[in-house]
């Protein structure tokens, strides 16, 4: 079986590093797109195997912060 989930990636010093969103520390990168692809579902399949796995939020949770200008 499987999912759909969003994918949030950026380019960093000429890596793709990425999270998957509502799921907290799922985190990879790779030298291609398709690269970190393949290892954040890795490490997601690690999360789940591991004894303690992160809970999984299915709706992110957001505050508003002061930050000094």
């Amino acid at each position: 079986m499987t999912t759909k989930i969003s994918l949030e990636y950026w380019i960093d010093d000429s890596w793709f590093v990425g999270r998957l969103i509502g799921i907290p520390g799922v985190f990879s990168q790779g030298k291609t797109l398709d690269d970190l692809i393949e290892n954040i579902k890795d490490a997601h399949s690690m999360m789940i195997e591991s004894e303690d796995p992160l809970p999984v939020k299915t709706v992110p949770n957001y505050i508003e912060i002061d930050l000094p200008v």
